[in-house]
């Protein structure tokens, strides 16, 4: 090399291909995204039933469940559990028969 620098340059063809994704079925939908099962805050169940609950139907540890009640106490919902929707339709119709307030959203 004689003292010149050279430069290098590539040349890159980059095609954007735009496709819109539609579900066959808006059940489908649901069953394929990962969901949360949400814990509202009520003025019926102690702490204690709350997280004797979560502990027992979600599968926390006592030091989780007991964070998952708090923050639906003081922010008014809580996210419990992420995950499949049949998985966490199972644990939320539990809940419901512990007459606690929860959705899968």
């Amino acid at each position: 090399m004689n003292g010149k620098k050279q430069y290098y340059c590539q040349k890159f063809l980059v095609v954007m291909v735009k496709h819109k994704l539609k579900p066959a079925d808006k059940n489908e939908d649901l069953v394929s995204m990962s969901n949360d099962l949400i814990l509202y805050n009520d003025e019926i169940n102690t702490f204690e039933f709350v997280i004797e609950s979560l502990v027992e139907v979600c599968g926390h540890d006592f030091e989780q469940a007991e964070q998952c009640a708090l923050i639906a106490h003081f922010k008014g919902r809580c996210a419990v559990k992420s995950g499949n929707y049949e998985d966490l339709r199972g644990m939320s119709d539990e809940l419901t028969m512990r007459r606690l307030t929860v959705s899968v959203e």
